[in-house]
């Protein structure tokens, strides 16, 4: 028997093989028991020890041992529980008792495979280096020769348009009486365009997002274009969206996502004869930067009854999506059948346009894209985009880097004499470290025509404590601490909608300024400097050599 425990216990961990290592003050504990009640993962727990205590007493004190029970916080060095470091222990102590601490030497990998199965988080991929698109600079600022502008006083308009913006020589338009009307006759296509804001939310769906937290952006969104006049817009990611808002007028400011697992579609179809708007755009997602050439996933336990409904599903099952439409093969079909397809169900009124995770193949996919007159944009996706639930390996190992992919695709455009025409979406860890406005610039002149994000405004406007050193990153489990990412009401009462509303605004608006602050001396105040190269600059030869742009140092 001895022998038995000595080797069970021989195959245990110890607290340094954990990612995060709990550091807990006895002295300032008062037992009160709010840290391990709010612990998602269970890392840790009460538990007594016995203290041995030495002491003399008496008048000819004489040593004496005693032993007491004591109760104290204890982590569990178990690997199912390990602590992810999110804090959230932290934020309820009343006597900043508890804490969890990064242990850098940590060999958590080397044991998370247990069961065989790879391990799967969300988040984003763990690379702590700074990022090209933190790197660039904007170095061509308007002095004496060149018309700058003054940001705080000049009237600027930052828009841009969504959807195929034909040549003149191209538009069915004739003049008649000193005025353009459509030729109807022409037998020509007009594509639908949208005026839009330059960053939008990319696709996060009602299932891999709590009620509170979709709904937050929701109402933010609509603020910031009945309010504020900024046309901003979000996608709604796989999985449908509520009933309620697909036949309100707030529709026109979402972008519908259709993807393989076709999630949510019945409820959209039969919501298409009651709608009173159009969507903004329909988007056709093929792939996901986090996890390229891999399908999407909602763990069974997010599959709660709100979501089986309108995702038209049974609860607690997995939702996997294929990492291809299944009756689609090629981007050549897809082209001629998904595109077509949507665009005939809103009357060609809607602009529909292909997602796609940042790889070689880009170039491919948008040269297609540029031969047919229904393709309204191509949005890239890059390898530091986040996800809801990924294996570790798809995020860490796999993908390509938004700016070099983005370039490239857009200067083959350039070669066809179609930068203007097919507009260029780049996503993919654009506001990683904070910078949203510097590394939207960068990208919109690198020939992005709008950029979208999707963790940025998570940590922004619900203090997600996801971060690239494998802290918290429970998105996939519907454990989440701050209740961004969790179907579970008692997680979820803890967000608060409004306040996550009021901090939507408060991003875009701060942004509006910061690209105003950088366009200005550009002199750009009615138009996008899109493709703007020559404004950029870099202290690093070989990514000035890859990009196209100048080497400063």
């Amino acid at each position: 028997m001895e022998s038995a425990a000595r080797l069970d216990s021989n195959h245990k961990l110890t607290l340094k093989e954990l990612p995060y290592i709990i550091r807990w003050r006895d002295d300032r504990c008062k037992r009160c028991g709010r840290c391990t009640a709010v612990c998602p993962v269970k890392a840790i727990a009460p538990a007594v020890r016995v203290q041995r205590s030495v002491r003399s007493e008496g008048a000819v004190p004489t040593p004496t041992a005693k032993r007491t029970i004591v109760h104290v916080v204890e982590q569990v060095a178990d690997i199912e529980k390990y602590c992810t470091g999110c804090g959230t222990c932290s934020l309820v102590c009343p006597n900043e008792a508890i804490e969890p601490e990064y242990n850098p030497n940590n060999k958590f990998l080397h044991f998370k495979n247990k069961g065989g199965d790879a391990y799967k988080r969300g988040g984003r991929r763990n690379d702590p280096l700074v990022s090209t698109l933190d790197k660039l600079k904007f170095t061509r600022i308007s002095m004496l020769t060149d018309p700058a502008l003054d940001a705080g006083r000049h009237e600027f308009r930052v828009r841009t348009l969504l959807g195929r913006v034909l040549p003149p020589e191209e538009m069915p338009l004739t003049l008649v009486n000193g005025e353009l009307v459509v030729d109807k006759n022409s037998g020509k296509f007009i594509p639908p365009v949208r005026e839009i804001y330059p960053i939008m939310i990319g696709s996060m769906s009602v299932g891999a997002l709590s009620p509170p937290m979709w709904e937050g952006l929701a109402m933010g969104i609509s603020y910031l274009n009945e309010v504020e006049g900024m046309p901003v817009v979000m996608c709604s990611g796989e999985g449908g969206m509520p009933p309620r808002l697909l036949r309100s007028k707030y529709l026109k400011y979402f972008i519908i996502q259709i993807a393989s697992g076709y999630f949510g579609w019945d409820e959209i179809i039969h919501s298409l004869p009651h709608m009173v708007e159009d969507p903004a755009a329909i988007e056709i997602k093929y792939g996901q930067g986090a996890k390229p050439g891999d399908g999407g996933l909602l763990m069974a336990q997010k599959v709660l009854k709100l979501i089986s409904g309108i995702r038209g599903v049974p609860q607690f099952v997995d939702l996997a999506s294929p990492p291809t439409h299944q009756t689609k093969y090629s981007i050549e079909e897809a082209v001629a059948k998904m595109i077509q397809s949507m665009s005939m169900a809103w009357g060609f009124r809607v602009p529909v346009y292909p997602k796609i995770s940042g790889t070689k193949t880009a170039k491919a996919v948008l040269n297609n894209l540029a031969r047919n007159p229904y393709a309204a944009a191509l949005s890239i996706d890059g390898e530091d985009g986040g996800t809801g639930a990924a294996y570790n390996v798809s995020m860490d190992k796999m993908g390509h880097p938004i700016a070099s992919n983005l370039r490239e695709c857009y200067l083959d455009l350039v070669k066809q004499g179609k930068q203007n025409e097919l507009p260029l979406i780049a996503a993919g860890g654009v506001g990683k470290k904070g910078n949203l406005a510097a590394n939207a610039a960068a990208l919109i002149m690198l020939g992005a025509s709008a950029v979208s994000i999707g963790k940025y405004i998570m940590q922004a406007a619900a203090d997600c404590l996801g971060d690239e050193h494998n802290r918290c990153n429970l998105c996939n489990t519907g454990k989440c601490p701050r209740g961004i990412t969790t179907q579970d009401s008692k997680l979820y009462r803890r967000l608060d909608s409004d306040k996550v509303a009021e901090r939507v605004v408060e991003v875009f608006k701060s942004a509006d300024v910061e690209l105003k602050k950088i366009f200005a001396p550009m002199g750009r105040s009615t138009e996008l400097p899109i493709g703007m190269s020559d404004g950029l600059s870099i202290d690093d030869k070989a990514i000035a050599e890859r990009l196209g742009i100048s080497y400063a140092c």
